[in-house]
């Protein structure tokens, strides 16, 4: 059985469409399975043996056929190479006259939500659950997982290393957010008033962000050490893996809904999620997410997802998610 997975982005569903390898290796287990994505992520999956090939766009087709094939995006490019690739069966997302469209009633669901903004909104339903009734496999809270070796784990120790953290718990923050939902990330003076209370509550801090954020996070790290407040602070341009070690690294997460956050819950750490525009119904927790809701959400949600509410980033307060911070960490 040759199974033939076409997932290409963005990066955090990528990390929580895993779930759907160990479901198809219970259901398959002689099957192998290959995986196209985009190279930005390939190297997620470094160390699951439960991929046979990962491949990297773009993608050449050759001339193998497939037993089975999924498409889990409907990105352009992935529908039109789950058009190419040849297989028995497909299931998951096609591309006809330009517009996406179900190899599948199971995959149907999850294409209304995309354009029925009251079905979005309405939605109970978790991507996950929504991906496993596109591929047509059981749903049983199957777990994303990021495996990580030995130097790996080592390269997160050594970054605490450096700092005289002693025995103080570990709050990782991850707050950037795409152009593209400008309302997704927390106000810096509400970010900035949750350090310093979470410094005197002897926690340590790793504020982590890419090369979006180095001008926001150098003025924010600045203002917080002229108040005596030490923070970490990853390298913007971190690997994927060396990111999936830092974040590893910590005892909590505190994300936005993120590529962190999805990181964060494939690597079992107990993590908060702060959600303003998008829906907190989508994101399966498995157990280990505290999702605090703006009040504001649903002004928003979905028909403005897209805009800038200073107010609505504002919207949860430090002292909210403090609260929940120590009643997570004990």
């Amino acid at each position: 059985m040759k199974i033939m997975i076409i997932k290409l982005g963005a990066k955090g569903d990528v990390v929580r469409t895993l779930p759907v390898i160990p479901a198809l290796k219970e259901k398959y287990p002689q099957s192998e399975i290959y995986w196209i994505t985009k190279e930005n992520i390939a190297d997620l999956f470094r160390g699951n043996s439960y991929i046979t090939r990962v491949f990297s766009l773009p993608y050449k087709q050759g001339k193998e056929n497939f037993d089975l094939l999924f498409n889990f995006d409907t990105e352009e490019q992935a529908m039109t190479i789950a058009n190419q690739i040849k297989a028995e069966k497909k299931l998951g997302f096609k591309a006809e006259d330009g517009f996406p469209v179900a190899f599948n009633l199971g995959a149907e669901y999850y294409l209304n939500t995309m354009f029925d903004d009251e079905l979005k909104k309405t939605n109970k339903k978790t991507y996950q659950e929504m991906m496993f009734n596109a591929a047509e496999l059981e749903w049983k809270n199957q777990k994303p997982k990021i495996f990580l070796n030995d130097g790996e784990v080592k390269f997160g120790k050594d970054f605490l290393g450096k700092y005289k953290v002693g025995n103080h718990k570990i709050i990782g923050i991850h707050l950037g957010a795409s152009p593209r939902w400008p309302s997704k990330a927390w106000h810096q003076e509400e970010l900035k008033e949750f350090i310093n209370l979470v410094d005197k509550e002897n926690f340590k801090t790793i504020l982590f962000g890419g090369p979006d954020e180095v001008e926001k996070h150098s003025k924010i790290i600045k203002e917080l050490r002229d108040m005596g407040i030490q923070i970490l602070q990853n390298n913007p341009h971190n690997t994927n893996r060396e990111f999936f070690s830092l974040v590893n690294s910590c005892d909590v997460m505190i994300c936005g809904d993120s590529f962190a956050l999805h990181v964060a819950l494939a690597l079992n750490k107990p993590t908060i999620g702060l959600f303003f525009c998008t829906s907190p119904d989508e994101i399966e927790g498995y157990g280990l997410l505290k999702k605090i809701v703006s009040p504001k959400l649903y002004e928003f949600f979905p028909e403005r997802m897209d805009e800038y509410s200073e107010e609505l980033v504002r919207s949860i307060k430090a002292s909210d998610v403090l609260k929940e911070l120590k009643e997570m960490a004990g």
